[in-house]
Formats: structure tokens, C-alpha cells, sequence
């Protein structure tokens, strides 16, 4: 049996930004659930997700030993942080959004998932 839940309950994330790029990590809570984030976070769903924002590329960067992905994500900044007129266009905001990403997940990991808060 599996179930959706976001990615923000298996994994958290940190973020960058230069110019027009933007640099996202995803790190798993728990090394039990990297090889399901490796699965199903790559670069392709991360495009879908940010689809509104029309990133020009969306390139993956795998780091098993530290049960980590980061995620460079070009032109999706409007111009850059100093040349954007949206408000909070920064990165921290995308990676909200980016661990809102739904997860399919099933029965034997879901105890390794934080609880809802």
C-alpha cells in the first residue's frame, strides 16, 4: 500500500542563489528513504514542479553519501534577485515550494517520515 505525502515530510532543503540560477538541495531525513528520493526527485519532476516558472534547464547532481541531491535550476529568477520586480523571488522561496513535491510513498517507509506539524 502507498500513499502521497510531500516531500517536506522526508527530506528538507537549503538553497542559493546567483544571478538568474538557482541552487536547491533536498536532503533525506533519514538514509532509508534516499534511494526513494532518488527515484522519484530527479530532474524531470523538478521541472514539472516549477513548470511556471519556465526554467531553461534543470540539471541534477546526486551526492549518495550524504543522502543529498542538489538542483541547479537556470533563468527561473526573472533576471536575478536585484533585477526581478515579483516580490520574494529568491531561492528560500522556491524551496518551499519545491518540498511540497508530492511523494508516493509506501507502507514500510512511512515511519521514517516526520510527523506533520
Amino acid at each position: 500500500m502507498t500513499t502521497t505525502f510531500p516531500l517536506y515530510r522526508a527530506a528538507h532543503s537549503r538553497t542559493g542563489d546567483k544571478g538568474n540560477r538557482s541552487n536547491l538541495s533536498v536532503i533525506a531525513y533519514r538514509p532509508e528513504l534516499f534511494a526513494l528520493l532518488e527515484q522519484q526527485v530527479t530532474a524531470e519532476a523538478v521541472a514539472a514542479h516549477f513548470a511556471y516558472r519556465q526554467p531553461k534547464s534543470v540539471e541534477r547532481y546526486v551526492l549518495p553519501a550524504l543522502q543529498a541531491m542538489n538542483f541547479v535550476l537556470d533563468e527561473v529568477l526573472d533576471g536575478g534577485v536585484n533585477d526581478a520586480l515579483n516580490l520574494d523571488s529568491h531561492g528560500k522561496a522556491l524551496s518551499f515550494w519545491l518540498l511540497d513535491l508530492p511523494l508516493t510513498i509506501p507502507l514500510e517507509l512511512q515511519p521514517f517520515l516526520q510527523p506533520e506539524n
